[in-house]
This record gives structure tokens, sequence and C-alpha cells, in this order.
């Protein structure tokens, strides 16, 4: 028989769609959650409900009975699954080194010639 995976430090993205929502909203009801998402991420009822027991499941939200249904918040900060986010990008693709993934990010970031271009004619332009 096959061991079980440990547990996921960040919530896979659906989880992490529902989290968001939670940290938005303070706290809400399955319906609450799932009207919040409808614009980008039309999902059904009993979608929205699994994830967020599985968010209650895993510690990353708390749930309380109100009325016939649960309503949830998040137990965890934005700041907090921003910095796991960072460990975990840091560990997998750059041996643990943020020096190396930041050393990274700002060489991506340098700006190319035609945007440099683009940005010196809209300053002209705005002077």
């Amino acid at each position: 028989m096959r061991k079980p995976a440990p547990p996921r430090e960040i919530p896979p993205p659906l989880e992490m769609e529902c989290l968001k929502a939670l940290w938005d909203l303070g706290e809400a009801n399955v319906h609450q959650v799932r009207e919040y998402l409808a614009p980008t991420r039309p999902l059904a009822y009993t979608t929205v409900m699994t994830l967020l027991e599985r968010l209650a499941k895993r510690g990353r939200a708390a749930r309380r009975k109100q009325g016939r249904g649960f309503v949830y918040k998040p137990e965890v900060t934005r700041e907090t699954m921003q910095r796991l986010a960072v460990q975990t990008l840091a560990s997998t693709l750059f041996e643990g080194s943020l020096e190396a993934l930041m050393n990274h990010l700002r060489t991506e970031q340098q700006p190319t010639e035609a945007k440099a271009e683009t940005e010196a004619d809209l300053d002209a332009t705005l002077l």
C-alpha cells in the first residue's frame, strides 16, 4: 500500500482561489464565496463547498455553524501564504537560495530595449 503524500504547504489553485475570497470577504458562507468567484471562476456550489471543507480540514480556514450551514474564515494570513510560496519556490528551483531567486527576478525585470524606447517616448510626450 502506498504512503499518502505529505500535506502541501501551498494549497492547490482552486483552494487558493477560495482562500483569496475569504481574505477579501473576511468570512463567508459557500454561497458568498461562490458569488465572489463567479465572474472569473464559475464553479458549482458543491465544488466550492468541497474546497472550503478541504481548507478547514487542513487548518487553512475555520468554520462555524450558522443556521443550517457554515461560515468560513481564513486561519492563515495572505502574508504567511506569500512567505511560504516564496520559500517553496526558492527551495524547489533555486536550491534554497533566496539570493539566487532575487537575482533571477532582477535579471528578468530589466527593461527591454523596446520597452525603454516606449517609456522614453512617453516621457517626452508628457514633458
